[in-house]
């Protein structure tokens, strides 16, 4: 058996992030989404596939607000459930975005955008060239004092498990609104959760870009 080769990478920019020249407000209050919009499920299903060509416009804040809705969003105000699924809803996933104009964390309940740092830490999201122009990129981030009720031995397989849900939720609020994302695991942990300014109980497992689509598509699908 061999050793498994290591790899040595930079991040796409600075770390860090870099300090945005854009006013970041201490919150961003979201739009409900509009719940008849979009195509049926089965076309989002037909249409869903992986982009990494992406347009630098930002997205609209009714856009964002629907994206955000979808990805992890209260669906069942009277029980706080959500519209992604969650073991014994302890919902250990929180979903930073990323910004140029700042790092906010999704509070669901709220439907808002809660500033943590003023910097544009796009770049710090991962390592493809594409990272640090689209205009949105998400990390996924498990709190792990979230799962302290639950048994050691289960606390990866079922916070992945809900990364993943949360994931291809956005993805086919992606394809069902026309927009192009992929789901990215190449992250610098430690580097992306200095950025965000993460504790140490908080790690970044699985980040997405969402943008629209570049005028010329040429993106590889999977």
């Amino acid at each position: 058996m061999t050793d498994m080769q290591l790899l040595t990478y930079q991040p796409a920019s600075s770390v860090g992030g870099v300090r945005t020249r854009i006013h970041a407000p201490a919150a961003i209050e979201l739009v409900h989404p509009d719940l008849a919009s979009g195509v049926p499920l089965m076309s989002a299903l037909a249409q869903r596939q992986s982009s990494r060509e992406f347009s630098e416009e930002p997205l609209l804040p009714a856009t964002l607000g629907a994206l955000l809705w979808a990805a992890n969003g209260v669906n069942r105000p009277a029980s706080g459930g959500r519209t992604a699924p969650s073991a014994h809803a302890f919902h250990e996933i929180d979903i930073y975005a990323a910004l140029e104009g700042g790092v906010y964390r999704y509070d669901a309940p709220a439907h808002r955008l809660v500033l943590k740092r003023a910097v544009d830490a796009r770049g710090m999201t991962g390592y493809q060239d594409f990272v640090g122009s689209a205009p949105l990129d998400l990390v996924y981030v498990v709190c792990a004092a979230k799962l302290l009720a639950m048994a050691p031995q289960q606390r990866d397989l079922f916070a992945g498990t809900a990364a993943g849900a949360i994931a291809q939720n956005v993805a086919l609020y992606c394809a069902s609104a026309g927009l192009a994302s992929v789901v990215r695991g190449w992250i610098n942990h430690a580097l992306l959760a200095d950025a965000l300014s993460l504790n140490e109980d908080e790690v970044p497992i699985l980040a997405q870009t969402v943008g629209k689509h570049a005028t010329t598509l040429s993106s590889l699908a999977d």
